[in-house]
């Protein structure tokens, strides 16, 4: 993996549309591209990590003339992807949000993140820790670069004895693949204290509906028809499927009184800092 430095105008992302997911009003990521290369994910297609150097300053000089609201870290590209051991920018990234005393809401993969506890346990901020399931085929064949699920669910265990807000993210939701795995992650996440299971289905964008299709025609040829079947012309699958994987979800996030949205506290102070 190749690392370029590079500087940028802006540092603040705003979101313009509602975010009922993760109730972000801005994002920032410090890299562009992921060396983790998620085969479902367009970070995934260049060998490339691009670092950017001056966001911290530039992050100085926006922060003091926007509107307070919650800040999306890691929103596209992974924060404590491995660069980030040697750059620290998302560590920067922190210590900038919390002089300006801005909320965060930190999207990752990585154990990396539990470096910052000092940090995050003196922010306003809660920690997202996405997965895809826990059957090892299924993480080798769409996240091999990836840490392993069980270090992610260590991660929320962590952060949660420390007393900061965090969850599981089932994202992307992989049709035909996560139904047989749901009654053990919502087991899993009950067991490591995870304070919400949120969940989104994958998306096949340009070359990724390629690579998607490619890797399931290998190791999974028994569901191609099915996917091809499923996302037909678009890159969502239609509301029929996800309505019946979000009810199933649901039944079972019910039974192990597991909640499928942020914390009420979170959701509505976002509310208000959006108005």
């Amino acid at each position: 993996m190749e690392y370029r430095g590079i500087r940028v105008d802006t540092g603040l992302k705003k979101i313009t549309t509602k975010d009922s997911l993760f109730h972000g009003h801005y994002c920032v990521d410090p890299y562009q591209n992921c060396e983790f290369q998620c085969h479902y994910c367009d970070s995934s297609l260049e060998n490339r990590v691009y670092v950017k150097v001056n966001i911290c300053g530039i992050l100085h000089k926006e922060l003091p003339g926007v509107k307070q609201g919650r800040i999306i870290i890691g929103s596209v590209h992974d924060p404590y992807q491995n660069a980030e051991r040697t750059y620290q920018l998302t560590r920067s990234i922190l210590e900038v949000i919390s002089e300006y005393s801005f909320p965060c809401h930190i999207l990752t993969k990585s154990p990396l993140v539990l470096r910052d506890i000092d940090l995050l346990s003196a922010l306003d901020c809660c920690v997202t820790v996405s997965l895809i399931g826990l059957h090892d085929r299924l993480v080798h064949v769409f996240e091999p670069q990836a840490p392993a699920p069980q270090h992610r669910l260590q991660v929320v265990d962590t952060l949660r004895r420390h007393g900061i807000v965090a969850g599981l993210a089932l994202i992307p939701s992989m049709p035909y693949l996560v139904e047989p795995e749901l009654k053990r992650i919502v087991n899993a996440a009950r067991h490591v204290d995870a304070q919400y299971l949120l969940h989104s289905p994958l998306q096949l964008k340009g070359d990724q509906r390629q690579v998607v299709f490619a890797l399931l025609h290998t190791h999974y040829p028994e569901l191609l028809s099915q996917y091809h079947a499923l996302y037909d012309d678009d890159v969502t699958p239609p509301p029929s499927y996800t309505k019946q994987l979000t009810d199933a979800l649901s039944a079972l996030c019910q039974q192990y009184n597991m909640p499928t949205a942020l914390p009420r506290n979170v959701a509505q102070q976002s509310q208000k800092q959006g108005r």
